[in-house]
C-alpha cells in the first residue's frame, strides 16, 4: 500500500492546478458598462498584419485570402481594416451603358466622374420629354405646313403640265390617253372622241392598221419618257420634303442637343453619343411626322441611359460583400423581357454584378460559398486575370447553336479582393488550383486561440461591453466576465489561452442575459453565466444522458470499484457536431502462446481509424524494444475496445492498450476506478491528448454515479496539465479527495498508479511472462516435429 501512496501522491495534482480562476478583482470594474466597447480585434496580430500588408500592396495578385475558423471574427476584422483604408481612396468613376447606333447588339460603355452617371440618365430623360414636346409642335407649325404645300403643289403643276402636253400629242397621233394609278392607257381613235374596238380595228385595211401601229410606238415612246421625268420629278419632291422634314428636325432638337453638348463637353465619349441621337433623329424624321403611326415611348428608348454603377464622389472607395456569389451576381447578366413572339432585351436590361459595384475598390466574398456556385469560381479568376469585365449569360455560352443577342462592351477592372475561408479550403485551392497562388498571393492567418494576457483579458471585457451595447443586453457585473473569461479559457482547452471565436462567447452573453432577466435580475453574475452553460448543456446533451443511463443499468459495463488483470478503463470523446462528451470504455486484453504478435480486434474488422491503427504499432515497437533485445517476441495477444460498435480512431488510447497488455503479462490486477488516457511513444513516453477535460469529466460522472470512493481518478500525460480547465464539480470533488487527476510522463510511472505494484517489478514478472510463453512454445513446436520425423524414417 505505501507504494501505491506513494505513487498517488506523486503524480497527484492539486485543485488549484486543474483550473484557472480569473479573479473579478483584476478586472478593473464593477459592470461591464464601466469600460469602452472592443474597437479592434483581439489577438489576431499575425492576421491584421497580412490584411494591412495586401491592403497597401497595389500589384496585381495580391489578393487575400483571410483563413480563419468560422465566429473568429475574421470578416468582421477584414471589413473594418478595408473600410479604414477605403474612405481615404478617391471613388472610382461611374459606368454607364448607352445604345449603339452602329451596332445595336454592342451597347457601348461610358465612363464617367464619381456619381455623374445618374446625372447622364436624368438629362437623356429630360432631352426625350423636350424632344416628344417639340416633334410634335414642328410639323404643325403654319410655316413648315405652307413651306411642304409649296413642294407639293410644284410637283402637282409640273405633273400637270407634262400630262398635258402627253394628251396634246397623243390626240396629235389619234390616241386618246387615261392616267391611273396603275400607269398611262391610251386607246386609237377612228374619228375624235370615238375609240376604235379591237373588232372594228381588225376589219380596217393593212396599211392604216400598220399607220395606227407606228404612231400607237411614237405614242408609247412619249409617255415612257414623261413617266420617267414625272418619277424624276416626285423623286425630287420626295427628297425636297424629306430634307424639310430634316431640317425642321433639326431646327427642333438642335438646341437642345447643343445644349447638353455644352455640359458634357469633358466627357468626349458622351458628346459622341449625342451626335449620334442628333444624327438618328433626324434621319427618323418622317417617323416622327407620321400621324398614323405616332411614335411610342419605345421609340425614344434607344436614347435612354443604363446606369451600370455610381458611386458618391465623398464616400471614397467601394467595399462591396456578395452574399451570394453565384456567376450572375459575380459578374453581372443580361435579363429579357417577354414580348410577342417570344423574349428581348436591350442595352437596359444589361445588369451589373459585384464585381462591377466593386471595381475601384474592394470585394468581400466567402471562399466556401464561391466554390460551390457552378461557374463562379472560374468567372472570378477570369475577370481578376484579364482585368476587364464582360457580361455573356451561361445560356449563350453553353447552348448548342450560336443565338443573336447582346454583346456589352467589356469593362476595365481594378479590385481588391478579399476570400474568407477556413485553412482547409485554402490547402485545397492551394493544391488543385494552379491559378489561386498567382491571384491570391497573400495570406491572412486568424488562429483559433491566443495567449492569455492583461491585454487579451481587458479585450474580453470590452468584447462583452460592446455586445451588451449592440444587443441592448443588462450590464455584465465582473464575477460575470469572469466567469466568461474562463469559459474563453475552457473553449481554447488551455490555462494559458483564450479562445478567438468570440461568435460563441457573443452567444453565450445573450443566453446568460436571458436568464437574468427571468431572475429579475438588473444585472448579470457569474451565477447566471452557470446556469446559462448548464441550461446549454442540458439541451444538446440527450445522447450523452442515454449512455450515462446504460452505464447505471450495466447494459455498458464500466467497472469503477474492483482490481482486473488485463483490463483498464479508457476515455474517448464523442463528437455530434455541436456537443462533445466523453464515454468511458472498457479496453481489455487477452494473451496466449504463439508468434502472431499484438492484433488490434478493430483493426481485423476495419473498424479501426489510421492514428488507432498506428498507436497499436507503436505499441507492439515499445513492446520489441522492451522485452525483445535477446530473445523473440514470442507472443498473441487480442486488444479490443469491449461494447464498442463504431469506427475507433486516435491513438488517445495506445497507452490504455498498453497497460491492459502489460497487466495481462504480469498478471498483475488493474484497479478500475483508475481511468486512463494519453498516447505513447516507442520509448515509454506518455504523449498528450485532445478533450482532456471531457475525458476527466466524463469518467468523473460515471464515478460519481456509482459511487466516490476516494480512490478513483483519471490518469492523463503531464504535458495535457497546462490545459486543464475542469468544471466546478470535478474540482470540488479532488479538494474534497473524493477524486483525483494523476499526471504522469512515462508508462511506469501509470503502471505503479494502476497496480500498485513498482513499475520495475511489473516489467519482470512481463519478461519472465514472455520468456515462459516462448519456451512452451519451442517445447510445442519441437513435440509436434517428433512424429514427423519418425514417418519420414
Amino acid at each position: 500500500m505505501s507504494t501505491v501512496a506513494s505513487a498517488q501522491e506523486r503524480f497527484a495534482l492539486a485543485p488549484e492546478a486543474l483550473r484557472w480562476r480569473c479573479d473579478p478583482a483584476s478586472l478593473g470594474f464593477n459592470l461591464s458598462d464601466e469600460i469602452p466597447p472592443l474597437a479592434h480585434t483581439a489577438g489576431q496580430a499575425r492576421g491584421l498584419d497580412a490584411i494591412n500588408l495586401g491592403l497597401a500592396i497595389e500589384n496585381d495578385g495580391f489578393n487575400i485570402y483571410v483563413a480563419g475558423d468560422a465566429g473568429s471574427g475574421r470578416t468582421t476584422a477584414a471589413r473594418r481594416l478595408i473600410a479604414d483604408v477605403a474612405t481615404k481612396r478617391s471613388a472610382p468613376p461611374d459606368w454607364v451603358y448607352l445604345h449603339n447606333f452602329h451596332l445595336p447588339n454592342e451597347p457601348v460603355a461610358v465612363e464617367l466622374a464619381p456619381g455623374a452617371g445618374p446625372g447622364l440618365a436624368h438629362d437623356l430623360e429630360e432631352l426625350i420629354a423636350d424632344l416628344r414636346r417639340a416633334l410634335p409642335r414642328v410639323f404643325e407649325a403654319e410655316d413648315y405646313q405652307q413651306r411642304r404645300t409649296d413642294v407639293t403643289r410644284a410637283l402637282d403643276a409640273q405633273r400637270d403640265a407634262l400630262f398635258a402636253d402627253l394628251r396634246s400629242t397623243a390626240e396629235r397621233l389619234g390616241f386618246a390617253i387615261e392616267v391611273t394609278p396603275m400607269g398611262v392607257a391610251s386607246v386609237p381613235l377612228l374619228e375624235p372622241g370615238k375609240p376604235i374596238s379591237p373588232e372594228a380595228f381588225e376589219l380596217l385595211p393593212e396599211s392604216k392598221k400598220a399607220d395606227i401601229r407606228a404612231s400607237g410606238q411614237e405614242l408609247a415612246r412619249a409617255v415612257e419618257e414623261v413617266t420617267r421625268t414625272v418619277g424624276r420629278a416626285e423623286r425630287a419632291t420626295r427628297e425636297q420634303l424629306e430634307s424639310l422634314d430634316r431640317d425642321a428636325v433639326g431646327f427642333a432638337i438642335g438646341h437642345l442637343i447643343s445644349a447638353l453638348q455644352a455640359r458634357y463637353a469633358s466627357a468626349p465619349a458622351v458628346l459622341q453619343h449625342l451626335e449620334s441621337v442628333q444624327a438618328d433623329l433626324v434621319s427618323r424624321a418622317e417617323d416622327f411626322r407620321s400621324s398614323e403611326t405616332p411614335p411610342t415611348d419605345d421609340s425614344f428608348d434607344r436614347y435612354r441611359a443604363n446606369v451600370l454603377v455610381t458611386h458618391d464622389a465623398t464616400t471614397g472607395a467601394p467595399v462591396i460583400f456578395e452574399p451570394n456569389p453565384t456567376y450572375y451576381n459575380l459578374v453581372g447578366r443580361v435579363s429579357y423581357r417577354p414580348s410577342v413572339g417570344g423574349m428581348s432585351t436591350d442595352f437596359r436590361l444589361v445588369q451589373p454584378g459585384a464585381l462591377h459595384r466593386a471595381s475601384g475598390g474592394y470585394l468581400i466574398l466567402q471562399a466556401r460559398d464561391v466554390l460551390l456556385n457552378p461557374f463562379a469560381w472560374d468567372a472570378l479568376k477570369r475577370a481578376l486575370r484579364d482585368h476587364e469585365l464582360r457580361i455573356e449569360n451561361l445560356g449563350e455560352q453553353m447552348g448548342a447553336f450560336p443565338t443573336v443577342t447582346l454583346k456589352p462592351a467589356p469593362i476595365p477592372l481594378q479590385v481588391k479582393v478579399f476570400l474568407i475561408g477556413d485553412a482547409q479550403t485554402y490547402m485545397l485551392l492551394y493544391q488543385l488550383d494552379p491559378d489561386f497562388h498567382d491571384l491570391f498571393k497573400i495570406k491572412a492567418q486568424f488562429g483559433p486561440t491566443m495567449p492569455r494576457s492583461a491585454e487579451t483579458v481587458r479585450a474580453y471585457a470590452s468584447f462583452v461591453t460592446a455586445h451588451v451595447q449592440e444587443r441592448k443586453l443588462l450590464p455584465f457585473a465582473n464575477d460575470a466576465v469572469a466567469r466568461i473569461v474562463e469559459h474563453g479559457a475552457r473553449l481554447a482547452e488551455h490555462q494559458q489561452r483564450l479562445v478567438t471565436r468570440f461568435e460563441a462567447i457573443g452567444d453565450l452573453l445573450v443566453e446568460a442575459d436571458q436568464v437574468a432577466r427571468r431572475a429579475t435580475a438588473d444585472h448579470v453574475r457569474a451565477e447566471h453565466v452557470d446556469t446559462a452553460l448548464e441550461n446549454r448543456d442540458h439541451r444538446l446533451n440527450l445522447v450523452e444522458e442515454q449512455i450515462q443511463v446504460e452505464i447505471e443499468e450495466e447494459t455498458l459495463s464500466i467497472d469503477t470499484h474492483s482490481a482486473v488483470v488485463g483490463q483498464v478503463n479508457g476515455l474517448s470523446v464523442m463528437e455530434l457536431g455541436d456537443y462533445a462528451f466523453s464515454r468511458p470504455s472498457r479496453i481489455t486484453a487477452r494473451i496466449g502462446m504463439g508468434d502472431e504478435g499484438v492484433i488490434d480486434v478493430e483493426r481485423e474488422i476495419k473498424m479501426s481509424g489510421p492514428s488507432h491503427s498506428k498507436g497499436v504499432m507503436i505499441l507492439t515497437g515499445y513492446l520489441l524494444d522492451r522485452y525483445a533485445h535477446d530473445l523473440p517476441l514470442a507472443l498473441s495477444a487480442r486488444l479490443t475496445f469491449e461494447q464498442v460498435y463504431g469506427e475507433v480512431d486516435g491513438d488517445s488510447a495506445s497507452s490504455t492498450e498498453l497497460y491492459a497488455l502489460l497487466s495481462a503479462l504480469a498478471d498483475a490486477p488493474i484497479h478500475q476506478g483508475i481511468a486512463v488516457t494519453g498516447s505513447v511513444n516507442q520509448l515509454g513516453q506518455v504523449q498528450a491528448i485532445g478533450g482532456v477535460n471531457l475525458k476527466i469529466e466524463g469518467f468523473f460522472a460515471v464515478c460519481n454515479a456509482q459511487g466516490l470512493d476516494g480512490s478513483q481518478g483519471v490518469i492523463i500525460p503531464a504535458t495535457n496539465v497546462r490545459h486543464l480547465m475542469l468544471k466546478q464539480d470535478v474540482v470540488e470533488a479532488v479538494e474534497a479527495g473524493q477524486f483525483h487527476v494523476w499526471a504522469v510522463r512515462t508508462i511506469d510511472d501509470g503502471l505503479a498508479l494502476l497496480t500498485g505494484i513498482p513499475a520495475d517489478r511489473v516489467h519482470s514478472l512481463v519478461q519472465k511472462r514472455l520468456q515462459d510463453l516462448g519456451s512452451r512454445l519451442v517445447h510445442f513446436r519441437a513435440r509436434r516435429a517428433v512424429p514427423a520425423v519418425r514417418n519420414g524414417q
